[in-house]
């Protein structure tokens, strides 16, 4: 295994690159200070606890220092590790949406969803799924905070991507952590994307997830996928208008051909036109055209926009 990476942020905060797919700059999580230790927001999954465990070893922080465990939400690649943590981090408290939190205890359903969607290829890409110990996972709603040093994590629900999802705000910084509630923006790349997937996505919730987000008037934005954006604020402010061209895109694809591949394919051309199906591009690994396709055409079901039985 690599060496991971450790990314300092400023004010003893720091980013760690936890080697999602043993690819850098794909999964983000995030070590916060505090006086009575230190917070972890996002787990990745558990086929990532190796590295994430030694870039806390490498960012000098002890394990039992660990005291508090923040998820965004329940899907694999930001919180599939969650349960594989508690034993190697013995005196954290795990927090999670309380939509989430039964899921986390009892990974059933997440398990079979897994194995559905990516076949034989689940186990090796997200691990084992373990369940959190019950006693030790709190459920958040939104308007919480928990101290840091030299300020606080206020925890805001934004429903849109899933409904159990929500954000961060650490006040010392001013920086909000958006799981995937402002999409993906990888190092190095000018482009936000849109992370629209299946089951629950509500475009209406999203939108008015961003604005609550921007409404705390951050100075920075920092994604799970991936780090501190060099735009900031103007990132949010420049989502929803991607996200409504991806949707008129695939909703003008789905009165066509209420078939995923077809709008996958046309979303593709529409975002990058010229290239083929296997045009290299990292944010694929986490945000793929297949999922925006699947989360449209059910998006455009729920709300009568195409016939039944599309995705």
């Amino acid at each position: 295994m690599p060496t991971p990476r450790v990314i300092e942020l400023g004010a003893d905060r720091q980013l760690l690159d936890i080697d999602f797919r043993d690819t850098e700059g794909l999964v983000a999580a995030y070590l916060l200070p505090g006086d009575d230790g230190w917070t972890l927001l996002e787990t990745g999954p558990s086929s990532c606890r190796s590295a994430l465990l030694a870039a806390i070893d490498r960012a000098g922080v002890a394990r039992s220092e660990v005291r508090r465990v923040f998820v965004t939400h329940i899907h694999l690649d930001h919180a599939g590790g969650v349960g594989a943590l508690a034993d190697e981090l013995p005196r954290a408290t795990f927090y999670a949406h309380e939509l989430g939190v039964p899921h986390l205890v009892d990974p059933t359903r997440l398990i079979a969803s897994a194995r559905r969607a990516w076949g034989a290829a689940a186990d090796p890409l997200w691990g084992p799924i373990v369940p959190v110990p019950s006693p030790r996972i709190v459920a958040l709603r939104g308007g919480e905070r928990f101290p840091l040093k030299d300020g606080e994590l206020e925890v805001l629900a934004t429903p849109g991507h899933a409904k159990h999802h929500l954000a961060f705000f650490d006040t010392r910084i001013r920086g909000v952590f958006t799981g995937d509630g402002a999409g993906v923006r990888l190092e190095r790349s000018a482009r936000v994307r849109p992370a629209v997937p299946p089951p629950d996505l509500d475009l209406e919730q999203l939108f008015a997830s961003v604005d609550a987000m921007r409404r705390l008037e951050p100075s920075r934005v920092l994604y799970s996928h991936f780090g501190p954006s060099p735009d900031g604020a103007a990132d949010l402010e420049r989502y929803r208008g991607v996200v409504e061209a991806w949707r008129d895109v695939a909703l003008a694809a789905a009165r066509e051909r209420s078939d995923p591949d077809w709008v996958a394919d046309r979303l593709r051309q529409f975002d990058r036109p010229g290239a083929t199906a296997a045009a290299d591009d990292r944010s694929l690994l986490v945000s793929g055209y297949d999922l925006a396709a699947r989360g449209f055409l059910r998006y455009f079901e729920t709300r009568g926009l195409i016939g039944p039985g599309s995705g």
